[in-house]
């Protein structure tokens, strides 16, 4: 049943990811300037909303391909990676006492952020790098 929907699965799953990091880059930015809307509960509430969309893609997914994070290390990789993301991302938008702190930890988060997305596009734990060892 879930196969006949995979390209659906991936289009919200794609368009999950392009939200979700559209919506904590416009948020760690306010954070960073001292904006006091970035942790709106309207902007909490539709970041909840959107990564648990996400989320239940990734498990579709991951159900339709019969690749399991723990068992092909690509998935392993990218689990591990949401991890570190998720706790960058909490660092930038709420526990950073300081702007350099929000700062450091924002730009953590994104660079986590495009290593997931390379580890998704390459299939491969090296993420971005395993286009230069082809």
């Amino acid at each position: 049943m879930l196969a006949a929907h995979y390209r659906t699965l991936l289009a919200i799953h794609v368009h999950c990811v392009a939200l979700s990091g559209s919506l904590f880059t416009a948020r760690a930015l306010m954070r960073i300037t001292g904006r006091g809307a970035a942790n709106h509960v309207v902007l909490r509430r539709a970041s909840y909303l959107i990564d648990t969309i996400l989320l239940g893609a990734a498990v579709a997914l991951t159900m339709v391909v019969h690749q399991y994070p723990l068992v092909d290390a690509w998935l392993t990789v990218k689990v591990a990676l949401l991890v570190l993301y998720v706790v960058l991302g909490s660092i930038a938008l709420k526990r950073a006492r300081s702007p350099r702190g929000r700062i450091a930890a924002a730009i953590g988060a994104w660079t986590t952020f495009a290593a997931i997305v390379g580890v998704a596009v390459t299939r491969s734990p090296a993420s971005w790098f395993a286009l230069l060892l082809r």
